[in-house]
């Protein structure tokens, strides 16, 4: 009975444009997970031959060519359910090279590809993990080590660089998937994910703040305490100040890998009290009577 044709690159899970690398790249991953010696499902050894046999094809610039040209018809009607590689032990290939399965010896691509001559004896290194790790901005800020634990159990220090930022990865080597026949561990790496915070706004190293203003220090001037990730710092409000205007404290911002600081903005709010006293009320009063300002002239 003919082998029923197959999209190869269905098989591969590769578009119909792709390099020569991205089927390479593609064939590796779905060889190491479906190799009947690491994977025993019931259907590990056929989808391996699968995939092995659009390989052998897409990797062959002249067999690719008439593959794309005539589709189902690329064998130009040779029967093939009799070939070598088609009878469910064995598959051969013009250039020599043999895939074996059982007690077979593995194949010299095999042997460059997984770093073993025997099959039941394959090397090859653990997968790279990857894990995602809230900090506070002030733990990003400070660095330095921090206990972790992941979803699987484990639980380690990890030292995490001062400064590190939203998005960045922190690479743990040794840390990752066990390797297979003695194959080294791969590495956990560990996203960086800044929780958002009360008070400062994050933009590069820069940091702000807004700092709530009574009317009365806007336009007399005042000093304003304004809070920084290691506690507080001073900072003269100059007179008529509106709300909106920044001030610059420098140095208070995030650190970068070389401990430079980047600075930090205090954004000036001018807050009224919800409830005014009797005492209050009149004070207001009198300011609005008596004064020349008239903002909204401007806008008129």
């Amino acid at each position: 009975m003919p082998v029923a044709f197959r999209d190869y690159y269905e098989t591969l899970g590769v578009p119909r444009a792709a390099t020569s690398e991205e089927i390479r790249s593609a064939y590796r991953k779905l060889a190491r997970r479906y190799h009947p010696d690491i994977n025993k499902d019931e259907d590990a050894e056929e989808r391996f031959k699968e995939v092995a046999e659009a390989y052998e094809v897409l990797s062959d610039a002249d067999k690719r060519e008439r593959y794309d040209r005539l589709g189902t018809n690329w064998r130009q009607g040779e029967d093939v359910s009799g070939a070598p590689g088609f009878d469910g032990s064995e598959r051969a290939r013009p250039d020599g090279v043999r895939f074996e399965f059982g007690d077979g010896a593995f194949s010299d691509f095999f042997e460059s590809l997984f770093g073993s001559a025997r099959t039941g004896d394959i090397r090859m290194r653990g997968a790279d993990l990857e894990a995602v790790v809230g900090l506070s901005l002030e733990e990003a800020a400070a660095g330095g080590p921090l206990r972790v634990s992941l979803g699987d159990g484990r639980s380690f220090t990890v030292n995490v660089p001062a400064g590190v930022r939203d998005g960045q990865r922190i690479r743990l080597a040794g840390r990752g998937g066990e390797g297979i026949g003695g194959g080294s561990t791969g590495d956990l790496f560990l996203r960086v994910h800044l929780r958002p915070h009360r008070s400062f706004r994050v933009d590069g190293q820069d940091l702000h703040v807004d700092v709530p203003v009574a009317p009365w220090d806007a336009a007399l001037g005042t000093t304003l305490a304004v809070p920084t990730l290691t506690g507080s710092a001073k900072i003269r409000l100059p007179s008529g100040s509106s709300s909106g205007r920044r001030l610059r404290l420098r140095g208070e911002g995030m650190p970068d890998r070389r401990g430079r600081h980047g600075d930090l903005y205090a954004r000036v709010q001018i807050v009224v009290p919800r409830e005014l006293d009797e005492r209050e009320r009149q004070l207001f009063e009198e300011l609005r009577s008596g004064s020349g300002f008239h903002p909204q002239a401007s806008v008129q």
